[in-house]
């Protein structure tokens, strides 16, 4: 998956390209309204990082010309002015989603996701990794064409892990995924752990492969190896 950062704080901008790299994300980065526009005329992204607030430029203008060339490209407005007028504007010009700094990486990472998740399914309700199939409007899982009875955290992570597969995801990222500002119920990770082995568990009963891959010191992994 590409994604564009477009972010002139150099600190920031950094972060962002080296936590979702870690994340498995191909990342490029500009620092400036020209470069942002240059790179968005040329190639295609599966999501923009998008700080509207630049030195030479109104980052505003970029969505509006993705708009123009009908571009598909998701993307996630940064800013460090939390107006509503600013929201609207981006919203209307085609932004997925808006983010007030400053904002944790990982929530970066889940908002990205979610949007990638929603241009995969264009519009289809289900989301299908080999036997396992999800009908995301009716929450329901099926395996091998029978019902998988999941608790609602249990089919929180395996959406999760199914939009994220293949790639490496943190107990950390997981966890504030999972359960976001009530994180800390989750401080020693046992929660997750019970959660992982249940899911685990209940899709092998039912027939289906064991996806979920444990990466020592990193976390986990969902792939048909």
């Amino acid at each position: 998956m590409k994604i564009l950062i477009v972010e002139d704080e150099p600190v920031l901008n950094r972060s962002m390209v080296e936590y979702l790299s870690s994340q498995q994300y191909l990342c490029e980065s500009v620092s400036s309204y020209r470069s942002a526009l240059e790179k968005t005329d040329l190639y295609q992204y599966d999501c923009i990082v998008l700080d509207i607030m630049l030195p030479d430029g109104d980052g505003l203008k970029i969505l509006q010309s993705l708009q123009e060339a009908k571009k598909t490209d998701g993307v996630i407005i940064i800013s460090a002015r939390n107006e509503l007028d600013d929201k609207i504007t981006g919203l209307k010009l085609g932004a997925d989603d808006y983010l007030t700094k400053p904002f944790h990486l990982s929530e970066l990472s889940v908002r990205i996701a979610a949007i990638l998740r929603r241009k995969n399914q264009q519009g289809n309700n289900q989301l299908v990794f080999e036997e396992i199939t999800i009908d995301t409007e009716g929450k329901t899982v099926m395996v091998h064409n029978k019902d998988l009875i999941l608790t609602r955290k249990e089919y929180e992570l395996l959406i999760y892990l199914i939009i994220n597969k293949n790639r490496v995801l943190s107990k950390n990222t997981i966890a504030e995924h999972l359960w976001g500002d009530d994180m800390d119920v989750a401080d020693n990770y046992d929660f997750l752990y019970a959660h992982v082995k249940n899911l685990r568990k209940k899709i092998s009963h039912a027939g289906a492969r064991d996806y979920i891959h444990s990466i020592y010191g990193m976390g986990y992994k969902f792939f048909n190896h």
